[in-house]
Parts: C-alpha cells; structure tokens; sequence
C-alpha cells in the first residue's frame, strides 16, 4: 500500500519501480484498425478514460509504438501535459525484421519519448520475441544501455515463453539489470500461463506478470449471456468464443462470478480482475475506452477475496488452464 492513496502496489521484478496493482491498456486508443476509434468513440472518451483512472488512483498505462502507428503514444503525451498528476507509462518495442542493429532500438525509443513528451518510461518493453537478424543479445544489451543512460526504469519482454524469459533475463544478468515484466494474456478464461511454465519461471526469477486481455475481450463481464444473444460484430465475429456454443460453455463461470460479486458489492468483471490481483506480483491492465470503463476497472482494487471464493472461482476454470 501507499501511504499517500492506500492504493495497492506491485513492484516491477527485483528493485524495479512500485506501480498501481492495476493498470489500463491503450491499445484502443487511437487504433481504427483493430477497435472502433473515431467510429463509437474518439479523443474525447479516451481524454476522459484517462482522467477517470488518474483520479480513481490508477496512473499506469500501457501503450506500444505499434498501437494507431504512435496515435496512442501521442494522445497519452497530450494528456499527460494537461496533468499535474504523476503517471507511469509502459510502452514497447517492435521488432521488425529490418531493425537489425542496436541503434535500432535507441531510435524506436527517441521516437516515443517524442511523441509521449517525456524524457523517460517506466517500463519498456518488447513486444514479441521475434529473432530476424538482431539477436536477442544485441536486443537485450541495447535495452540495458538505455537503463544506464536514464531513458528507461525497467525493461520487460511480451509474449515470450518460460524457455525466452529465461534467456532474456539471462543477458540481462551479465550487465546487472534485472529483467522486471512479462506481458502476456491472462485472464480466467486463459489460464495457460499457470501450466506451460511462464508464470512458475516468472515467480522463481521474480519477474512480474502484465496481464493483457484480462478480462478476456469482454466474455467475463456478463456482458454476452444467452438470453440476450446477438451476434458480435467486428473481429468478435470470427471469434468461436462469442458464438453461442462459446457463451453456453462460460455461463457457469458469470454464475459464480455475479454470486461472488453480490457478496462484495462488485459486479463480474471486478471479480475477475481482483482474482488475478490476488494471484501475487500479477498486474492486469484491462483496456478502457471511456471514464465509465476506468471507474470500472478501478473497481477491483480495495478489497479481497476470501480464499473460499478464489478456490471456488479457480475450480470452475479449470478447463482453461490448457
């Protein structure tokens, strides 16, 4: 906790920096390609998403160079001047196939700072954990220069294998820079992180979890139940877990998740996230798209589960665990 807010707190890997145990994804700020921004929502309700999660205590978002082609890095630097609030940004790197020199990465860097108007980040990290012709070693020993010269706190890697981490964190260790995070999908409804030895190499190196997707696009709200089915639009189209089957097989997982909910006050999904606050150094960072999803998510912080609730929640998922 701190002592200024009473807001819960992760620290970021061993000696890393301490940020809210709940963050917001940016990726549907300023992306019309994969979400709906300039369509069903704009600047505006991502202006206000962001003030609603600074005043609600949550001050750490995550962006990507890749998310709107820098449009997300962009509107965070906009609003971030428009506050005197402090905020942590976590942002990444993507590794393209012809980025095959180090400098690569000082320049992919420079170009984000510009845009999100800051001289450092808090995190930074790599979005996959794509070879091509740089080298996770060169990748790496990049990242830890840019530690030492004060651009980055923390470096973390995203979508990388228990077997990737272990590399990654391997290099890192010969220049003496902890390897901090790795982002990868977690939520009730994807559980494999707990069974294909991510998230046991992650507690043993001590690297923290950023959970994205966690509330799993939106299937463990409640949102989506039989009785008022229609059919999802957009890339939830193509996605079997929105057809009918797909809500028929999750319905005994909203049930437990509202009658726990009812207990505490909270609706579904900030059941779903303060379950995986309480799995330990676990940070979700749900997206929102509005001051109303913000509020949402602050939600599931401030309170616990018994462990009655976390068995009895953990038992009805059990077929996601693979």
């Amino acid at each position: 906790m701190t002592a200024q807010t009473g807001m819960q707190t992760v620290q970021l890997g061993p000696n890393g920096p301490t940020v809210p145990a709940l963050g917001i994804g940016t990726w549907s700020w300023g992306d019309s390609l994969f979400w709906q921004y300039g369509k069903d929502y704009g600047a505006d309700e991502v202006r206000q998403a962001f003030e609603a999660a600074i005043a609600a205590g949550v001050n750490f978002f995550d962006t990507a160079e890749i998310y709107g082609f820098g449009e997300s890095e962009k509107l965070l630097g906009q609003f971030m001047q428009a506050t005197e609030q402090p905020v942590m940004i976590a942002t990444k790197y993507f590794p393209l196939p012809w980025r095959f020199a180090a400098q690569a990465v000082a320049d992919a860097l420079t170009d984000s700072l510009r845009r999100l108007q800051v001289p450092t980040v808090t995190l930074y990290q790599v979005h996959w954990p794509f070879d091509f012709f740089m080298g996770q070693k060169t990748l790496m020993n990049a990242l830890a220069d840019e530690v030492q010269q004060g651009r980055i706190q923390a470096i973390g890697v995203s979508n990388y294998s228990a077997k990737q981490m272990r590399e990654a964190q391997g290099y890192l260790a010969e220049r003496g820079i902890p390897l901090a995070v790795n982002q990868v999908q977690y939520s009730l409804l994807h559980r494999k992180i707990e069974t294909n030895g991510v998230l046991d190499a992650a507690r043993e190196l001590g690297i923290s979890i950023l959970a994205y997707s966690p509330l799993a696009q939106g299937l463990v709200t409640g949102k989506y139940t039989l009785e008022n089915y229609q059919k999802p639009t957009g890339a939830r189209s193509l996605d079997p877990r929105f057809s009918k089957g797909g809500i028929a097989k999750i319905e005994p997982v909203i049930q437990v998740l509202k009658q726990v909910g009812e207990v505490h006050q909270r609706t579904p999904a900030q059941v779903a996230l303060n379950w995986l606050v309480s799995q330990g150094n676990v940070v979700p960072i749900p997206g929102a798209k509005n001051a109303e999803q913000a509020a949402q998510n602050a939600g599931a912080l401030g309170w616990e589960l018994s462990s009655t609730e976390k068995d009895e929640i953990d038992q009805i998922t059990q077929a996601w665990l693979q």
